[in-house]
């Protein structure tokens, strides 16, 4: 009896334990984003387990420490890793804006005053409201007839093998090349502002050197193409197919195709949409992946769930370290080139209303993103 009394004082002692230090952890990470109710909620969690089932992880079938109490610490420090993960990124905060397009910004600020308005811009930020799946981080908006189980693709093996330094790993591209960015913060839009440039230092060319920055810092092998592939729009992508077949024959280590573009919303009343987010104290231009499948018309497409796969891991981690950064992912009945590697993926970086300095900030963080997700392979 003795003996039975001493365990359910044990047991007790334990789950008051796991209480009074996940609130201690309240004060730190309220700082960082985190309420004292969700960490309740957490310790509710613990005692109840991940189903709900009373007892949880403290029932009569769990194990049982050495000295014959609960081992929860494993548990708590679980949590606490998982609260680290999704702790907003504060990186931002000691971002600077590269002078070079502070100076573009600069320039065309002088001109917004004689500029005539010719629609108006409005800002929205993407959530996971507009998607059709959700499983904590990931959103996709699935445009195809394919059933998608998000936890199920975010769980399973991806077979990526990322080769060492100085074999390139990635290649970086553009097929509409020429799409740029508003160089001012005004809230309309006008032909004084064009939103496609044959230069680089403000067209997609100047968003994939962000990118490749970002790998190159740590040491992923980058191949940065700068080729104008849409001087023509029609025929743009197998202009780009081309350039991008030529380089994965000279280097056949590369293993991740990503086709840089931006995007352009535009709503019949002609307003134009910027997808925006705060991130780190800073407006960051919002990124879709775009992922296709081998439906209807799209054939010979054979990796497209791999390029899936690819696409919802890429999205969590980016996710997990900058929330707000993705808008959910968009699935659909499009190829765009991505069959040439099974994970090749095309990136929308903000719109046409988003200013080249919003996108060239995202351009950073998902770079950095990618570098870090690479680095796990």
């Amino acid at each position: 009896m003795k003996k039975r009394n001493d365990y359910i004082f044990t047991k007790c002692f334990a789950v008051f334990s796991c209480f009074i230090l996940i609130l201690s952890f309240c004060l730190y990470y309220s700082a960082a984003g985190f309420s004292a109710k969700n960490l309740l909620s957490a310790a509710e969690e613990i005692y109840t387990g991940n189903e709900g089932e009373e007892g949880g992880f403290f029932g009569a079938g769990d194990d049982i420490a050495d000295d014959g109490s609960p081992d929860g610490t494993d548990i708590i420090d679980a949590y606490i890793e998982e609260a680290e993960q999704n702790r907003p990124s504060d990186s931002g905060s000691g971002y600077e804006t590269p002078q070079d397009i502070i100076a573009l910004m600069a320039d065309a600020e002088k001109t917004v005053s004689d500029a005539k308005k010719k629609g108006k811009i409005t800002e929205r930020t993407y959530t996971s409201k507009d998607s059709t799946n959700t499983y904590k981080n990931v959103s996709v908006r699935n445009a195809t007839s394919q059933k998608i189980d998000v936890k199920a693709v975010l769980n399973s093996k991806l077979g990526l093998k990322v080769p060492d330094n100085p074999k390139p790993a990635v290649l970086i591209f553009h097929t509409h090349t020429s799409e740029s960015f508003m160089l001012t913060n005004a809230d309309f839009y006008s032909d004084s502002f064009p939103t496609n440039s044959f230069k680089n230092s403000r067209n997609m060319v100047r968003i994939g050197e962000e990118i490749a920055g970002k790998l190159e810092e740590a040491r992923i092998s980058v191949i940065h193409d700068t080729v104008l592939h849409d001087e023509k729009y029609t025929g743009a992508y197998d202009h780009s197919r081309k350039t991008a077949k030529e380089y994965l024959k000279k280097y056949p280590s590369v293993k991740v195709c990503l086709d840089v573009h931006r995007d352009s919303i535009q709503l019949k009343s002609g307003t134009r949409i910027k997808p925006a987010a705060e991130i780190g104290g800073k407006k960051a231009a919002q990124i879709m992946i775009i992922t296709g499948a081998e439906e209807g018309k799209i054939k010979d497409f054979p990796n497209w769930e791999t390029n899936l796969n690819f696409a919802v891991k890429l999205q969590n981690k980016a996710e997990t370290m900058y929330r707000g950064l993705m808008k959910p992912i968009f699935f659909a009945p499009r190829k765009y080139n991505m069959d040439l590697t099974p994970y090749s993926l095309l990136l929308e970086i903000g719109s046409d209303a988003n200013t080249i300095e919003e996108a060239v900030y995202s351009a950073g963080l998902i770079g950095e993103v990618l570098a870090g997700f690479l680095q796990e392979f």
